[in-house]
C-alpha cells in the first residue's frame, strides 16, 4: 500500500502499521510503523521487555527515524506523528497492559481472561471519571488526492503467437504473459524478480501482500515451498476479498479461491488474463519442463471449462492430466493406440471450479472409467478434486496416479 501510494499514485497519504514486540529497500518515506512495546507476551515477558532504547537502535540501524513515546500520552503520540516525514518512521510506544487497573496493570496471567463483574463495574466507572470533556470531536477527513484507476476489463494487447508443436515451459509463458499485461497497463505495473532471470521468470508483476482494494491486480510468484511461511496470511486475504493472484499449489482449501492449471503457452496466457479480471484469490500453476504447444492461438478458454484434447468413438477410459501429466497422457495415448486401445484425454484448465458436466459426460462415454494423473502428492491434488466431483454418481470409478513418496530431486 505504501509502495503504491509513493510510486504509482504519488499521493500524500501515509500507511500506519501497528506491530507487536517482536521495508526499507523501497525507500518508503510514507510508511509509519507503530511498535506497541507492552513487555508482556502471550505466556511470558518478551525478551527485551521495556528496553525501548534497544528497539530504537535497531530501527535506526536500518535507516528508520525512530521516536520513543509514552504510548498512553495523546500529546506525545500526536507530536510523533507530526515528525513522520521524509523517511520511514518507527514510533516506539512504551505501554502497560491493564494501565490504570489496580492489581492488573503490567501483570502476567490476565491475557484473555474476563474481569470479575464487581471489578469490571468499578473499572468502567473509573474510565468514565477520566473523561474530561463530552464535546463531540470533529475529525477533518484526509485529503483524497489519489488518481482514479480502472482495473476492470484487463486484456492482452495481442493474441498468443505460438506454433503448434513448439516446446516452451509454462513458467516462461507465465512470465511473458505478465510482461504483456504489464506493458498494456504500465502505469499499474512494476518489474520484479520473484523468480530470478536465471530461472526464466523475468516478469512484470506486483508482488505485495498488502495492496489497496480496487487499485492493483498483484501477481505473487514463487516456488511452492517458499509460500508456506506466508500461508496463514492468504486465507485472511481471501476472507477480506483481496484481489491477489498466486503462482503455486496449495489453494484448494482457500475459501472462494480459484485454481488454474496450465498445460502450454496458449492456456497460460489466457489464465493470466482471466485471473487479472477475476475478483478474489487466484492461483496459477505452471511447470518447469518445456512441453509442446497443443492449442491454436485462437482457442477460447473460460473458467470452469475443461478441454477434450483427444477422443474417439470407442475410448476405453477418460484420462485427466494437467501441465506435464497432460502431455504424458497424450504420449501414453499414442502408445496405447498401437495396441488398438483408445483413450480420451481431458485438460481440466481450472481445478477449482471443475467442469463437472464435461467430466461426467466423458466418463459415461468411456464405460464409467476415469484415471487422474498428476505430479503432486495424492493428498489435495487433482485426483481428490475429480473424486469429489463425481462422488455419488453410479457406475463411475476413479483411479489415481500420483506421487506416493518424497521425490529424490
Amino acid at each position: 500500500m505504501a509502495y503504491t501510494g509513493k510510486y504509482f499514485d504519488k499521493t500524500s497519504y501515509c500507511i500506519y502499521c501497528v506491530m507487536g514486540d517482536g521495508e526499507l529497500i523501497c525507500k518508503l518515506d510514507n510508511l509509519i510503523a507503530i511498535l506497541d512495546i507492552n513487555r508482556l507476551g502471550q505466556s511470558d515477558p518478551t525478551p527485551l521487555q521495556h528496553q525501548v532504547d534497544i528497539y530504537q537502535k535497531r530501527c535506526e540501524s536500518f535507516g528508520w527515524h525512530a521516536v520513543i513515546v509514552d504510548g498512553h500520552s495523546m500529546e506525545e503520540l500526536c507530536k510523533a506523528f507530526g515528525q513522520a516525514k521524509h523517511q520511514p518512521t518507527a514510533i516506539i510506544a512504551k505501554t502497560f497492559k491493564g494501565r490504570g487497573i489496580p492489581g492488573i496493570e503490567d501483570k502476567d496471567a490476565w491475557r484473555g481472561k474476563p474481569l470479575p463483574k464487581n471489578m469490571a463495574d468499578q473499572i468502567v466507572q473509573e474510565i468514565h471519571n477520566q473523561i474530561q470533556s463530552q464535546k463531540k470531536i470533529l475529525v477533518t477527513p484526509p485529503q483524497e488526492d489519489a488518481p482514479s484507476v480502472n482495473i476492470t476489463n484487463i486484456r492482452m494487447p495481442s493474441p498468443p503467437s505460438y506454433k503448434v508443436g513448439d516446446k516452451i515451459a509454462t513458467r516462461k509463458d507465465y512470465g511473458q504473459a505478465l510482461a504483456k499485461v504489464g506493458h498494456r497497463s504500465s502505469e499499474r505495473s512494476t518489474q520484479t524478480a520473484s523468480l530470478s532471470a536465471t530461472l526464466l521468470s523475468r516478469t512484470w508483476s506486483v508482488s505485495r501482500w498488502a495492496v489497496p482494494h480496487n487499485r492493483m491486480v498483484p501477481f505473487c510468484s514463487a516456488f511452492g515451498a517458499f509460500f508456506t511461511p506466508a500461508f496463514d496470511q492468504i486465507p485472511m486475504a481471501a476472507i477480506s476479498e483481496s484481489n491477489i493472484n498466486f503462482y503455486l499449489a496449495m489453494f484448494r482449501s482457500i475459501p472462494t479461491g480459484m485454481i488454474f492449471y496450465t498445460s502450454n503457452g496458449v492456456s497460460t496466457e489466457k489464465a493470466v488474463e482471466l485471473a487479472a479480471n477475476t475478483k478474489g484469490i487466484c492461483f496459477i500453476q505452471t511447470s518447469h519442463p518445456e512441453n509442446a504447444i497443443i492449442y491454436n492461438n485462437n482457442e477460447d478458454f473460460q473458467i470452469k471449462q475443461a478441454k477434450v484434447v483427444l477422443k474417439s468413438k470407442d475410448d476405453q477410459v477418460t484420462v485427466i492430466g494437467a501441465g506435464v501429466t497432460l502431455h504424458e497422457a497424450l504420449a501414453a495415448a499414442d502408445l496405447l493406440k498401437k495396441e488398438k486401445i483408445n483413450i480420451r484425454v481431458l485438460d481440466p484448465f481450472t481445478i477449482k471450479p471443475l467442469d463437472r458436466n464435461l467430466i461426467l459426460e466423458s466418463a459415461r462415454a468411456t464405460k464409467g472409467r476415469i484415471v487422474t494423473v498428476e505430479d503432486h502428492y495424492y493428498e489435495g491434488g487433482i485426483g481428490e478434486a475429480e473424486s469429489s466431483a463425481v462422488v455419488g454418481e453410479p457406475g463411475i470409478t476413479v483411479s489415481r496416479l500420483a506421487v506416493g513418496e518424497v521425490p529424490k530431486s
